[in-house]
């Protein structure tokens, strides 16, 4: 299990997202960059002890609406090779010194383990929490799930995670709030993931985090 160091980082993750958001094409917030704020998220667990993985959940208020964003993102003790494009930034962690933090939906661990996720063969972890699973995480899945994903694209919804014989994941990069209860899947959709996040009015949302397609 990973154990979660409550630490001082430089900069923050928050700090290296207000420069790398507007970067992507799924960024809907106001021209003078935006206003971040920790909303949620849950971790994920490197088999190999290794590679930290947070799908963090940030709120934007920079736009005309507040915006939810999810950012998986991996955190590694050296550069990943061949992912100089997926690289959020490098951060000096107070524990382990100086952190690689990418977008972990083109880092082959995470994406091992998400599908793992999808699949019901990993359990979502407590963000904040050693050792502790997130059971406001939920997912479904037609069948054994696919065994992994590659060559992550992003677009201007989201980011679309192909997987062998023809499935995909839609990961939802700005979150939608579904209302009271679960989330309704869209028609033809295989599996899902879903949770929770906090809003800027002090309430919270559930929402679609991603939706598989076969």
């Amino acid at each position: 299990m990973a154990v979660i160091h409550h630490t001082v980082l430089k900069p923050t993750k928050l700090e290296l997202l207000t420069s790398w958001l507007p970067s992507r094409p799924w960024y809907h917030g106001g021209a003078g960059g935006p206003e971040l704020a920790k909303a949620g998220g849950f971790r994920l667990d490197d088999p190999a002890g290794e590679v930290g993985m947070e799908f963090l959940i940030v709120s934007d208020t920079s736009g005309a609406e507040p915006t939810s964003y999810l950012v998986p993102l991996t955190y590694r003790g050296a550069p990943l090779d061949g992912a100089e494009h997926a690289l959020v930034g490098t951060m000096e962690h107070g524990v382990l010194g100086r952190r690689w933090a990418y977008d972990g939906c083109h880092d082959p661990v995470l994406l091992a383990e998400l599908a793992g996720l999808i699949g019901g063969r990993v359990q979502a972890q407590d963000q904040s929490t050693s050792d502790t699973p997130d059971r406001d995480v939920t997912r479904s899945c037609a069948g054994a799930g696919p065994a992994g994903f590659s060559a992550a694209v992003d677009d201007r919804e989201g980011t679309e995670l192909p997987a062998p014989g023809g499935a995909a994941l839609r990961l939802h990069r700005v979150l939608t709030p579904a209302g009271d209860g679960e989330p309704a899947l869209p028609a033809g959709a295989a599996g899902h993931l879903a949770g929770s996040w906090g809003l800027p009015d002090g309430t919270r949302a559930r929402g679609l985090f991603a939706v598989l397609r076969s």
